[in-house]
């Protein structure tokens, strides 16, 4: 009798045992696949809007193709509602093209994209539209810019002295910033300061870690 007692105590406990390992078990997949995502990554549409400052001086007369140059975000980046990257995060970008000024007829021309920004210390390869801008050669009566895509680069000012100059806004309103075209004595280069602004378009949707 006392064997079948004990037996029966051994059973109780064997199940109340494994029964609360069960409901313990099967616990973690459902908290886990309840709980929200940990958002670490922030989705950023294409066509998202890029402002930046440029950190240094660009010319048409100097630069070449596959040049690096710097600049850093003027407004925050946004996406999903949140801050994607904070105003003033590194960004770079590489000349695309880049013609000086011909002696005869040709004209300059400076093209550049965004290739990276920095997040958490880290670059995080991006892909944006070409910002283009454009001078007239030897002999020309306007500069004009392309701004493929950017929306910005309107000619805010017309040319003095038979052709020996022009501003070309890098920003059409509220005076972001001008690169200029000035003629060299054989056409016109196109002039970007140091902390000219320029707008950029994202062309496809990239991921960004969510800064700290």
């Amino acid at each position: 009798m006392k064997n079948l007692v004990k037996i029966l105590i051994c059973v109780v406990i064997y199940v109340l045992t494994f029964g609360v390992l069960l409901n313990w078990v099967g616990d973690i997949p459902t908290a886990h696949a309840g709980a929200p995502p940990q958002g670490n990554w922030i989705a950023v549409p294409a066509g998202t809007r890029i402002l930046i400052r440029l950190t240094e001086a660009l010319s048409s007369a100097n630069q070449r193709a596959g040049a690096r140059f710097v600049g850093e975000l003027e407004t925050n980046l946004m996406a999903q509602g949140v801050v994607a990257a904070p105003r003033g995060t590194t960004v770079h970008g590489q000349v695309v093209a880049a013609e000086s000024a011909g002696r005869m007829a040709g004209g300059s021309e400076l093209a550049l994209q965004l290739t990276d920004i920095v997040i958490n210390n880290t670059a995080h390869p991006i892909m944006t539209d070409t910002y283009q801008l454009q001078g007239q050669g030897q002999g020309g009566q306007t500069a004009r810019s392309v701004a493929t895509g950017a929306g910005l680069g309107s000619v805010i000012g017309a040319i003095a002295g038979g052709g020996r100059g022009a501003a070309i806004g890098a920003a059409a309103g509220g005076g972001l910033g001008t690169a200029r075209a000035a003629s060299g004595g054989g056409g016109q280069q196109v002039n970007l300061a140091r902390g000219a602004m320029l707008e950029f378009r994202l062309q496809h949707p990239t991921s960004l870690p969510r800064p700290r």
